[in-house]
């Protein structure tokens, strides 16, 4: 069904939302580092590409040991990103242009630099149980000269962090240990602590009387620990994911938050690892109240050897298709999903999934599209919507990401792994891929800014990619999203349709068919350099990433990464 004017409730099921790392879009000030008035300057940009709404990564006050995820202050503006009143004008234009703004929000864990991580560390303080804080293992002997983020021997228990290292870390002050599932400066807040939650929730309604439209919610699903922390044995993050009482405290928070503004529509997103569609469906479902939609990371591990992302392998596409479209089955008629294939923390899916050589267009026009033919609501994050590809490391030096460099550490330099054999894992899934200025123009630095060097270094493609270009050539990968993102508000199918995966086992091919009210839209892609044989549906085409895609279908191949949307 066609439509004029389609209005959703809620409004983000047939919106794109748009990821913006900040100290990477755009540097107005010409310091090196993105900032708020580079939004502001560039939101035009994104009005012209038709997304709904932005997502901002961290801007808040920060030690930036992980690039503004360890937040020192929740009410205040870094100085880096800019001011309060700059990011007032950012949520002004972005009104302005139709587009809403979703903050990130960082609570299940604050920097060691806020200030009540620093009462805390007195044993006597009122903020002492704001953060989890346990005595050493008295049965174990500690290694006296261990030193920060490595192993002392007597921590209460075996978990490992994100980030390498134990989840302890020693506070000879107090003579006891404090969680972090993350790096040593990001303490984990104890959210069993109802004074902390009040606090927080409070934080997040200014930011709302502020005019923000949502959260992304930074690993929310972490924030309620098991009530044995003592207990021993390996582990991290997935002793943490989902507990006891994760549903209870995203029930009060929609209470207590969200309830308090009943004429306004926002939009909460949490990342969610370790979530199945069971616990998906659990927290997305609108009558449990509790989150809109997750991020599931399963299709992020499909390419990952024993599910370590620095030992990546080829990926097997019928397992994406069906990963995919098992997440859209389980959810129908339950939760909403949220479909993505990078954000600041992946490498960029053209280098990780398509060819970013002979088929850069093609290939990140193909994974794009068959992503938005999936139900629910597509992020886009910077850069993505150019073709943008990892960048051609040389250097442990050259990187900036803590998790990259702490695992070179850990293996090459206290573990003595050959290099040669870790550094091939560092340079395909680093962080630091998604974290390179967007290339804005065929100029110094891409465009980035005027004349400082980027706090990270600007792929050298950029005279051949970038936005400027492309926003003004119809062939272009910009463009191809730009037509993409339209259709969602003109074809209710891609909302509202059914979904169905054909030929699920085929290694080259994937065709997703959604169905509503009669119609149909077939989404069908050769996702390979060879051609390949296929009779396509007849109908009108939607959405091409051939210009001559209507009149080459008669010839029953599908080109090199060619794809098609097909409507009747």
């Amino acid at each position: 069904m066609k439509k004029d004017v389609y209005v959703s409730d809620p409004w983000w099921k047939n919106s794109v939302v748009y990821q913006v790392y900040p100290r990477s879009f755009f540097d107005f000030n010409d310091d090196g580092v993105g900032d708020l008035k580079g939004l502001w300057a560039h939101a035009s940009r994104l009005a012209a590409l038709g997304i709904g709404a932005v997502w901002l990564s961290p801007v808040y006050v920060s030690p930036m040991r992980d690039n503004g995820y360890d937040i020192a202050n929740y009410d205040a503006i870094d100085p880096t990103f800019g001011s309060l009143d700059d990011l007032d004008d950012v949520i002004d234009i972005l009104h302005s242009l139709g587009i809403r703004l979703i903050m990130d929000l960082v609570v299940n864990h604050t920097s060691s630099d806020h200030p009540w991580f620093k009462e805390s560390c007195d044993p006597d303080s009122p903020k002492r149980d704001w953060y989890i804080w346990r005595s050493r293992r008295s049965e174990c002997t500690p290694n006296e000269g261990a030193g920060p983020g490595e192993w002392r021997g007597d921590e209460p228990n075996q978990w490992r962090s994100a980030f390498s290292g134990p989840t302890w870390t020693w506070h000879e002050p107090s003579q006891s240990y404090y969680m972090h599932l993350f790096s040593p400066e990001q303490p984990d807040l104890n959210w069993e602590n109802p004074e902390l939650r009040q606090e927080i929730y409070a934080m997040m309604r200014r930011w709302l009387d502020r005019g923000v439209d949502g959260f992304r919610m930074d690993v929310i699903n972490l924030i309620s620990k098991p009530e044995n922390l003592y207990e021993d044995g390996p582990g991290g993050l997935d002793r943490a994911m989902f507990g006891p009482r994760f549903h209870e405290y995203m029930q009060e928070m929609r209470r207590e938050v969200f309830d308090a503004y009943p004429d306004r529509t926002f939009l909460t997103v949490g990342e969610t690892p370790g979530a199945t569609p069971d616990q998906a469906s659990l927290t997305t479902d609108p009558t449990r109240r509790e989150l809109d939609m997750v991020f599931q990371f399963e299709h992020m591990g499909l390419d990952s050897a024993d599910g370590d992302k620095f030992h990546p392998k080829p990926l097997h596409l019928p397992d994406m298709k069906e990963n995919l479209a098992r997440w859209c089955r389980e959810l129908e008629g339950r939760g909403w999903n949220a479909l993505y294939l990078s954000n600041h923390d992946q490498p960029r899916p053209v280098s990780r999934f398509g060819n970013d050589r002979e088929y850069r267009h093609q290939s990140a026009t193909a994974w794009g599209a068959m992503l938005h033919a999936h139900k629910g609501t597509p992020f886009v994050y910077q850069g993505e919507e150019i073709g943008m590809a990892n960048f051609p490391w040389e250097s442990i030096d050259q990187f900036n990401d803590v998790e990259t460099i702490n695992y070179w550490r850990e293996c090459v330099e206290l573990g003595g792994q050959d290099p040669t054999q870790v550094w091939p894992g560092i340079v395909a899934m680093s962080r630091d891929n998604a974290r390179t200025p967007v290339q804005w123009a065929d100029l110094p630095h891409g465009g980035f800014g005027s004349s400082a060097t980027p706090w990270l270094p600007v792929n050298p493609d950029y005279s051949q990619v970038n936005v400027s270009d492309q926003a003004s050539d119809p062939n272009s990968t910009w463009c191809f999203y730009q037509t993409m993102i339209g259709l969602r508000d003109s074809y209710e199918i891609l909302t509202e349709g059914s979904f169905e995966l054909l030929q699920a086992e085929d290694e080259h091919l994937w065709w997703v068919r959604r169905e509503w009210h009669g119609e149909i839209l077939d989404a069908v892609a050769n996702m390979s350099d060879e051609p390949y044989e296929l009779a396509l549906p007849e109908g009108e085409v939607l959405l091409a990433n051939y210009p001559d895609a209507a009149e080459h279908r008669s010839t029953g191949v599908l080109r090199p990464w060619e794809t098609v949307w097909i409507w009747r």
